[in-house]
C-alpha cells in the first residue's frame, strides 16, 4: 500500500527555504555573508522567483505578494492573467507592492495550489481574499495602509475617500480621538477603511450630513449608503455600529456577500424573489431597507432565483409562490412564520411588519436548509456517517482477523 505523504504548513516551508539558502551560501564559500542585492524591475511586471533569489527578493521589497503555483493547476492558469493585470497597478501605488510567483510544482508538501502569500517587511501571512485583479488591488492597498489614517484638512478627507475606492465601507471620525477607533481599525482592517479628521470645515459637515461632533460617519459607496454615530464611544456601542455598518441595510446575496453574512453573526431576514430585475423588486427592497433601519439585530438580504438558482433551491423554493420571506441562521436552519411566508403583491410594508411581529412572538416553524443537499447543510451529519462506516469496516476487518487466528493450523513434522 502506498504511503500518503504528510503535508507541512507553508510557513514552515518558507522557513526551511531560507535556511537551505543560507546553507548553500556557506557551502559555496561566501562564508554566509550577504548575498547579491536583488534589483526590483520598475516596469511592474510579475517576477519569477526560485530558491536562488527568493530570500533576496523578500529582503529587497518592503511589500511582496507571491503566488506559489503549479504549471498543471487550472486555478493557477486562471489566476495568472489577473496577476499580470494587477502587478503594474500595485507597483505604481504610493506604497508600492511587488508581485512575484514561484513554480512550486516540485514542493508537493504545499497545502494547495495556488497558495498566495503577502510579505510585510519579510513577515509572511497567507492571503485569502478575492483573486479578481481589481479587488486584489483594493485588498492589498488596505494591507499596506495605516490602520487609521489621520486627516488634517478638507483636501485630505477628499483624497482619503477617493483613494479608498468603492469596494469597502469607510469610516471617518470627525473630531473623534484616534484612540477610540484604533482597536477597530486593526480588527476590521481587511473589511473597511478607517480615519479620523482633526481639522475640517462646515462644508464637510454638510457633505457628510452631521450637525455636531464628535461624530463617526460610515459611508458605503458601493451601495450609496451613509449613517452617523454620535456615541457613546465607550463599551460595545461603538463596535456594534462599526460591525453593523460593514454591510448595507439590504444585502444582495451572492457568492461575494455570502461570506460577509456568515461572518456577521446575526440572523438573516432573507427574501427570495423570482428575479431581482423584476419591476416590482425595487419597491420590495425599499420596504426591506425601512425594516432594516428599525431592526438592527437582524440582517436583511434578498436573492433572486434567476440570479442564484442553486442557492435558493436549498430553501425549498420549488413549487413555492414567490416572493417568500424567511429567517435564516446562516448555517443549517431557517424559520418561516405561519401564514406570513408568502408576500402578496400590494402592501409589502404591512406584510413585512406582520412577518417580523410573528417572528418576534415565536410563531415560527423551523426547517432544515437544503434537505438532501450537502452544499450548505449536513456536512456534520456526513462526517459522522463516514466515521460510523469507517468504524464498522474496522470492526469487520479485525473480526475477520480474529476468526483467522482461531482456525486450527496444520503442522508438518519432519
Amino acid at each position: 500500500m502506498a504511503l500518503r505523504r504528510r503535508r507541512i504548513p507553508l510557513l514552515l516551508f518558507l522557513v526551511l527555504l531560507v535556511v537551505l539558502r543560507q546553507q548553500n551560501c556557506v557551502a559555496s564559500g561566501d562564508g554566509g555573508g550577504e548575498s547579491a542585492e536583488f534589483e526590483i524591475p520598475r516596469d511592474g511586471s510579475v517576477l519569477e522567483l526560485d530558491e536562488s533569489n527568493f530570500e533576496a527578493a523578500v529582503r529587497a521589497a518592503d511589500y511582496l505578494f507571491v503566488d506559489f503555483y503549479a504549471p498543471w493547476c487550472g486555478h493557477c492558469k486562471r489566476l495568472s492573467p489577473q496577476l499580470d493585470e494587477a502587478a503594474p497597478v500595485l507597483a505604481g501605488l504610493s506604497t508600492p507592492i511587488v508581485v512575484a510567483k514561484v513554480n512550486a510544482d516540485k514542493y508537493r508538501k504545499l497545502s494547495g495550489f495556488p497558495t498566495l502569500m503577502f510579505f510585510d517587511h519579510g513577515v509572511p501571512s497567507e492571503y485569502t481574499g478575492s483573486r479578481n485583479a481589481d479587488l486584489l488591488v483594493e485588498n492589498l492597498k488596505k494591507l499596506v495602509a495605516p490602520d487609521v489614517s489621520v486627516l488634517e484638512s478638507d483636501s485630505a478627507i477628499k483624497g482619503f475617500v477617493e483613494s479608498a475606492g468603492i469596494s469597502f465601507p469607510l469610516f471617518i471620525g470627525f473630531g473623534v480621538d484616534e484612540s477610540f477607533i484604533a482597536e477597530y481599525g486593526a480588527k476590521y482592517k481587511k473589511k473597511a477603511w478607517f480615519s479620523t479628521a482633526k481639522d475640517f470645515s462646515e462644508d464637510m459637515m454638510v457633505v457628510y450630513d452631521f450637525d455636531k461632533f464628535p461624530a463617526l460617519v460610515s459611508v458605503n459607496p458601493k451601495y450609496n449608503e451613509q449613517s452617523v454615530f454620535y456615541g457613546p464611544f465607550e463599551g460595545s456601542f461603538l463596535e456594534d455600529f462599526i460591525r453593523q455598518s460593514l454591510l448595507p441595510l439590504t444585502v444582495p446575496v451572492n457568492r461575494e456577500t455570502l461570506k460577509l453574512l456568515k461572518d456577521d453573526g446575526r440572523k438573516v431576514v432573507l427574501t427570495i424573489l423570482k428575479d431581482e430585475s423584476d419591476e416590482n423588486s425595487p419597491r420590495l427592497i425599499k420596504v426591506l431597507r425601512s425594516a432594516a433601519n428599525a431592526n438592527h439585530d437582524l440582517v436583511f438580504g434578498y436573492v433572486g432565483v434567476e440570479q442564484w438558482l442553486e442557492f435558493t433551491e436549498t430553501f425549498d423554493v420549488k413549487g413555492s409562490e414567490l416572493p417568500k420571506i424567511i429567517v435564516w441562521d446562516t448555517k443549517e436552519e431557517y424559520e418561516v412564520v405561519e401564514g406570513s411566508e408568502r408576500l402578496e403583491e400590494g402592501d409589502y410594508g404591512s406584510q413585512v411588519s406582520r412577518f417580523l411581529e410573528g417572528y418576534r412572538e415565536g410563531r415560527t416553524v423551523k426547517k432544515i436548509v437544503g434537505r438532501g443537499s450537502p452544499t450548505l447543510l449536513g456536512l456534520n451529519a456526513i462526517y459522522i456517517l463516514i466515521l460510523l462506516v469507517a468504524i464498522l469496516v474496522a470492526l469487520m476487518y479485525f473480526s475477520g482477523q480474529g476468526e483467522e487466528e482461531q482456525r486450527p493450523r496444520r503442522t508438518h513434522e519432519d
